[in-house]
């Protein structure tokens, strides 16, 4: 379907996006590997193509000036800002009665059917922002809901926020007698594929798995009266803009459009240029803009105290989030943590979806006070009372630093961020603060120092970790069922094809009769005596 041509769209560096589309909800491989192989050359312009009004180049520069500049007070009721009284009615019910200003700025717009295009800081209140217009204007359209046909289409980055929004989109549907549903990777299809055959007015979706299901035919878009684009900066940044743009073409071209993001670059003003008519624009804030309530502390530490540092900051009362760069460093960090009697919780991409979604409850809940996770988590994951932001490991670019510690100091509200450097990392954290825009105090500390009470006040508390099972009694030389031998021999040598101690004789092919009928495992794994398998 041909897509529409903006008027007004926003000025901003072009970025290439990847060409591999991604599957299920994965990000695509980054577009940069191999940018070191030798390029071909192109004969006499063969193969290159020509700009078209719907393919932007630099040449051609996006006209709508985005302003830091802070916005004017609004203190307009969410009722006078156009929304409609029952709607209004169930956000006081739910504590919700002043409009933040992404909010204030964006809704008359958007309740009238304009395209809005919305820029906020993280935690700034953008949820509501879409999440109102869609539910009012639903209501108001009239329109029944038809199987495999959403009413309404909100696409996110990430399987968290995609959870998250429906969350706060279901008791203000089921006021208004409409139906929402997510859809995204990490979970079987069937139940998704049902719940498009019963109808939906609102999709929530990543934009992988929805691909899926509109390849297989479950999800057809010709219905869909507004679409929304939630972080897409991030979905940018993760290699999803080709997956979102085949989205876009199949939603009608007279739809309405909502695109919010933290930031408007990373190839998101391609998507404005192409898909939004004549957008408003609102730029309440950058990712850039200083949070008020929030403080960041550099503590400069050596490698051995690592450790001990982290112990004492997540042992404080209150919810702390741990970030590390790598899956395998969140999952070995848990575990010290857990020895160590801090309850943690991990939250990284090798976690089953089940697994996700329990470890953010024992965190949203309390059982787990502190989350260890990758940069999964600094998106779009809001829970209530994070006071601490600690970044075990620095990230690598400045955006991350700052959405990472955009999970604490929310809606107003007070944090602290600690990022722990060694003294190889001095040089890449301070080019990560500079490029943020951060002026972080940076304290040489070791374990036992007072400024860890200062930033994170309160009592410590341990649990004891879980216990290990006890091994059950079993006869000399017998193992439980199902468990795999250790390794490990006696310190005598073999004799005769005997162990000392009792072992089991070698059969035939010089191996013990339980190596022979376990053939299968272990196979070419010779260890030496005395050793023990690690």
């Amino acid at each position: 379907m041909a897509a529409r041509r903006p008027t007004s769209t926003t000025t901003h560096d072009q970025s290439a996006s990847p060409s591999r589309r991604p599957t299920g909800d994965k990000p695509a491989r980054d577009p940069r590997a191999g940018q070191n192989r030798p390029r071909r050359r192109r004969r006499s312009g063969a193969g290159r193509s020509q700009p078209t009004a719907e393919q932007p180049t630099a040449e051609q520069p996006l006209d709508v000036a985005i302003s830091n500049e802070p916005v004017a007070v609004d203190n307009r009721t969410f009722a006078e800002l156009g929304v409609p009284d029952r709607l209004v009615a169930a956000l006081a019910a739910a504590g919700v009665s002043k409009p933040f200003p992404i909010q204030a700025a964006t809704l008359p717009d958007s309740l009238a059917g304009k395209d809005v295009l919305g820029r906020g800081r993280t935690g700034s209140g953008k949820t509501y922002a879409f999440v109102l217009p869609v539910l009012a204007r639903l209501a108001a359209s009239g329109t029944k809901r038809r199987p495999n046909h959403p009413r309404a289409l909100i696409l996110a980055p990430t399987r968290e926020l995609a959870t998250q929004i429906q969350a706060s989109i279901t008791p203000l549907a089921d006021l208004l007698g409409l139906r929402s549903m997510t859809i995204f990777g990490g979970v079987g299809h069937g139940p998704q594929i049902s719940d498009l055959r019963k109808g939906a007015d609102i999709v929530v979706a990543c934009p992988g798995r929805l691909e899926d299901h509109i390849t297989a035919g479950h999800a057809k878009l010709g219905a869909v009266e507004i679409t929304v684009l939630d972080e897409a900066d991030h979905m940018a940044d993760l290699g999803f803009l080709p997956a979102v743009r085949r989205i876009l073409e199949a939603t009608p071209a007279t739809a309405q459009r909502l695109l919010f993001s933290a930031t408007l670059d990373a190839g998101v003003d391609v998507l404005v240029r192409r898909f939004m008519t004549k957008p408003v624009t609102h730029s309440v804030d950058s990712a850039q803009s200083p949070v008020a309530r929030m403080t960041h502390h550099i503590l400069h530490v050596e490698p051995d105290t690592r450790l001990p540092v982290l112990v004492d900051l997540t042992a404080a009362p209150g919810r702390s989030l741990v970030f590390t760069r790598t899956k395998y460093g969140a999952k070995a960090l848990t575990r010290k943590l857990i020895a160590q009697g801090v309850p943690a919780v991990e939250l990284h991409g090798n976690l089953s979806q089940g697994a996700r979604t329990r470890n953010l409850e024992a965190f949203a809940d309390g059982s787990a006070k502190t989350l260890v996770a990758t940069d999964i988590a600094a998106r779009g994951i809001h829970v209530d009372g994070v006071t601490l932001v600690i970044h075990a490991d620095p990230p690598v670019e400045h955006k991350a630093y700052l959405h990472r510690s955009g999970r604490t100091a929310r809606a107003g509200a007070e944090g602290t961020v600690v990022t722990l450097m060694t003294d190889d990392q001095v040089r890449d954290v301070r080019d990560l603060t500079r490029k943020a825009g951060i002026a972080a105090k940076v304290t040489k500390l070791t374990t036992g120092d007072p400024l860890l009470s200062d930033l994170a006040p309160g009592e410590r508390t341990y649990v004891a970790p879980p216990e290990k099972p006890a091994a059950e009694p079993r006869a000399a030389g017998q193992r439980p069922a199902g468990q795999r031998s250790t390794g490990q021999r006696s310190t005598g040598q073999r004799s005769g094809g005997q162990r000392s101690g009792g072992q089991r004789s070698a059969g035939p092919s010089g191996r013990s009769s339980g190596q022979a009928q376990g053939q299968g495992r272990g196979r070419g794994r010779r260890r030496r005596p005395g050793r023990q398998a690690a």
